[in-house]
């Protein structure tokens, strides 16, 4: 039995489902594509809608259960600002903060700039419809970029939380670029219903100041405010835990996510303190999410091996390319500016780190199905998005060729912390 539930912990700790899910929706949307079509548009109740969306399973997938994964994802960035995360002190993580703005502002300069040349080419006109695309490659999927890491520069090194605060941060931008830039394309945002926003975190407010002990009223009361406020402002809702979760009772330090059960006590679970109501709704969330995210890859990543085209290339180019030197350039004039990398760290890190940060698959899939409504941009972004998981496989291989990780025995023990604060 405790052999059952290692392994379980640790495929879903390496993302396993949301692998497989991208695996079998491009197996069924190739080979069977109009039975995966009529899965992903499935209604469990038949003609049922709600707030004039049918209850399909592309809905419940992308519109409430990316709820609590977006909510877990701000669980990680609130925490990584307390005592012993990685935004604390914050002196220490200027560096990796100016490496994640060149890991937004590189793939978005990368992004335009091949769309300017592809226009030049004729091969897009000067409608603004491709423009969308620009926010797809801005994040980097936290939990394959830490088992990459893994891999690559072997347990313990300290790019490892480099490239953890890195995807923190830049998910977090992402999440402003959501929230700001992809609402419902066919209905412009309103600001009015964002009261209900507002109530719902004034309630979250009123019940973290008398103490309420447990997360599920934040959740199952002001989330839902937020929700709707979201909704009806023609905003995406799945980013509806995101203003709450920073009110939910926390630890006083943070304790990161992987953490070697090995090294915690026997009462706690993945470094995590049963007496603290944020961390239990990440204990207990995080497992239903990550089985979950089967689900978000299955209506989601089902794209056409023919789909790939222009956007196809804009998005891996901007992801591979944009955050590699995004990354690079900019923690690089942190050095000049006097905040140096992390010790143990060199510059041949940092450029491997940069390239393992255009892993952005999960995030990058969902704001490819936000982008666009036309149904071949949209393809074409998701294949994008897609090979992108492919750089995991290639970082390892050069990292096999050129070295990394063969000898940490040279890099000081306080820079070898265990890989905390990722989703």
């Amino acid at each position: 039995m405790q052999l059952v539930r290692r392994t379980t912990n640790l495929l879903l700790e390496f993302s396993a489902p949301l692998l497989f899910g991208v695996f079998v929706a491009l197996v069924a949307a190739n080979l069977f594509p109009e039975a995966y079509h009529h899965a992903v548009e499935w209604e469990p109740i038949h003609g049922a809608t709600f707030f004039g969306h049918h209850l399909t399973l592309h809905f419940i997938v992308n519109d409430l259960f990316m709820v609590l994964f977006f909510g877990i994802a701000a669980k990680e960035i609130a925490e990584s600002a307390l005592p012993g995360g990685s935004l604390n002190p914050l002196r220490k993580a200027i560096n990796p903060l100016l490496a994640t703005a060149g890991g937004v502002l590189g793939p978005v300069a990368v992004f335009f700039a091949g769309l300017a040349l592809f226009r030049a080419l004729g091969i897009y006109g000067p409608d603004a419809g491709p423009d969308r695309g620009w926010g797809i490659p801005t994040a980097t999927d936290i939990a394959l970029a830490w088992m990459v890491a893994r891999a690559v520069f072997g347990k313990g090194h300290p790019a490892i939380d480099f490239l953890l605060l890195l995807a923190i941060a830049d998910d977090a931008i992402g999440l402003g670029i959501i929230a700001i830039f992809y609402g419902d394309p066919a209905h412009p945002a309103e600001a009015a219903p964002l009261v209900f926003v507002v109530a719902g975190v004034a309630l979250a407010a009123a019940m973290s100041f008398l103490r309420v002990n447990h997360w599920t009223p934040y959740v199952l009361l002001a989330g839902p405010l937020a929700w709707y406020g979201l909704m009806s402002a023609h905003l995406h809702p799945a980013l509806a835990l995101v203003p709450i979760i920073p009110f939910i009772p926390g630890p006083k330090r943070d304790s990161g996510l992987f953490v070697a059960e090995e090294a915690i006590g026997p009462h706690e679970v993945a470094g995590h303190h049963h007496d603290s109501p944020l961390h239990n709704f990440e204990h207990q969330v995080k497992p239903f999410v990550d089985v979950g995210l089967f689900f978000f890859a299955f209506a989601n990543a089902g794209v056409a091996l023919e789909g790939i085209g222009p956007m196809t290339a804009l998005v891996f180019g901007s992801l591979v390319l944009g955050k590699t030197l995004g990354v690079t350039a900019c923690s690089l004039l942190a050095v000049r500016l006097g905040f140096p990398l992390p010790e143990g760290m060199s510059t041949r890190d940092l450029v491997m780190a940069g390239y393992i940060a255009g892993l952005g698959l999960t995030v990058a899939l969902f704001v490819s199905d936000a982008a666009f409504v036309d149904p071949i941009l949209q393809s074409e972004a998701k294949m994008g998005a897609l090979l992108s998981a492919g750089v995991g496989v290639s970082a390892w291989v050069l990292g096999r060729i050129f070295g990394f990780g063969r000898d940490t025995s040279t890099v000081p023990s306080d820079a070898l912390p265990e890989a905390q604060a990722a989703k």
